[in-house]
């Protein structure tokens, strides 16, 4: 029996634990052979062992999205080892300290704009002609619901994850007349390192581990999701 994705390349970053590495699991179960991105190469193996543990195949691409020449380079190295991208899933975020926005010092601004907005233009840049290319090119970027509903002290990951979605939304409709679809996934409150770090005496049990909420990511990557320039929620 086939599988929806089988013969498809998927990209995935902040594929290391969390979100990224269950939403590049359930890539592999459909089919992809996927692409995982992160800093940390011990986290990326570990994905790449329960990938491989499904009979699934990943490669692993250690890079820093704070880098922008490794970004860039992106798009050009899989064209030359695959010859092709079907899927872009960007989750890799950075929350940076929760503080007043007079507080925020310019290093942390730095790097969550690079990790949460820089990056993301740079990935639809590296991207954008390789998907162009795919018989049906799907992008997808995790969001955060701070983007739409600001709150005290929140102010970085906020602001950076509206630019992030204003982009996005924007490329959807550049590529609206095109085989391309690209949407915005918020999952909501998750069991995750990042959601623990924001919330350390929250009890984890009341929420829903990453490997819940993958599946609706990973719906919007089929080439029969014709969804586009949206914002999925998971419920």
């Amino acid at each position: 029996m086939t599988n929806p994705l089988d013969g498809a390349i998927a990209l995935v970053t902040g594929a290391s634990r969390g979100i990224g590495a269950a939403a590049a699991i359930e890539l592999a179960r459909l089919g992809a052979r996927v692409v995982i991105t992160a800093r940390t190469q011990g986290g990326l193996e570990e994905t790449d062992d329960a990938i491989r543990a499904l009979g699934g195949e990943a490669t692993i691409l250690p890079l820093d999205l704070r880098e922008g020449g490794q970004i860039d380079a992106i798009g050009p190295t899989l064209y030359q080892r695959f010859g092709r991208l079907d899927i872009l899933v960007h989750n890799a975020g950075a929350m940076g300290r929760l503080t007043p926005v007079s507080h925020i010092l310019p290093d942390d601004w730095a790097d969550v704009v690079g990790v949460n907005l820089a990056a993301s233009w740079r990935l639809i840049r590296t991207c954008d002609p390789l998907l162009r290319q795919a018989p049906a090119g799907r992008a997808v970027f995790v969001t955060e619901s701070r983007a739409r509903e600001p709150r005290a002290y929140w102010g970085a990951i906020g602001a950076t994850k509206a630019g992030m979605e204003h982009l996005v939304l924007t490329w959807a409709q550049e590529v609206a007349t095109t085989k391309v679809r690209v949407n915005l996934f918020d999952p909501g409150p998750v069991a995750t390192r990042m959601r623990s770090n924001a919330f350390p005496g929250e009890d984890r049990s009341t929420l829903p581990a990453p490997e819940t909420v993958a599946p609706g990511l990973a719906a919007l990557c089929l080439a029969s999701e014709e969804r586009n320039g949206t914002l999925v929620r998971f419920s």
